[in-house]
């Protein structure tokens, strides 16, 4: 009996230990969608502006690797900074070391043809993109945290009757 106890105990925490490795894949993969499109969303408006309706398949790879290895950084290095309860001097900090890698890689794979004022814009489309990431998800907390209140005060009062 004592042996079927010890092997449902272990299994619980290893349940546990892969919903929560789930959910932090979930998290990532949002993300890096997220960021994703919206430098997808600058360098398509860019290669229209040049007179251009394509897009290189490789410059996409590259974005999407780009954005996932940032998405894991963020995760596990950087405190899930974007989706903070605020945006303090730290939160700046790692804003702007995302933005000066994405400069670095766009400027290395010729994302803009090295053009000066079109990668400046890019630094602050993101600039306005990760801190709208933020706002983002401030305004879901608000709403949960709304909605929990709602759900703990008509629990409190059916409790009550």
């Amino acid at each position: 009996m004592r042996e079927v106890k010890t092997e449902i105990t272990h299994k619980v925490p290893l349940a546990k230990r892969l919903l929560r490795a789930l959910a932090t894949e979930v998290d990532i993969e949002l993300k890096a969608c997220l960021y994703f499109f919206c430098i997808l969303f600058y360098y398509s408006m860019y290669r229209l502006g040049i007179g251009s309706d394509n897009a290189l398949l490789l410059h996409m790879a590259e974005m999407i690797l780009v954005v996932y290895v940032m998405g894991y950084v963020q995760y596990f290095l950087m405190e899930r900074f974007d989706q903070g309860e605020h945006f303090g001097t730290r939160e700046i900090l790692y804003m702007l070391v995302c933005v000066a890698v994405h400069i670095g890689v766009s400027i290395l794979c010729n994302w803009y043809d090295k053009n000066l004022w079109v990668t400046v814009g890019f630094a602050a489309y993101l600039l306005v993109v990760y801190f709208s990431v933020y706002l983002v998800y401030k305004v879901l907390r608000m709403k949960d945290g709304k909605e929990l209140n709602e759900d703990l005060r008509a629990f409190q009062e059916r409790r009550e009757r």
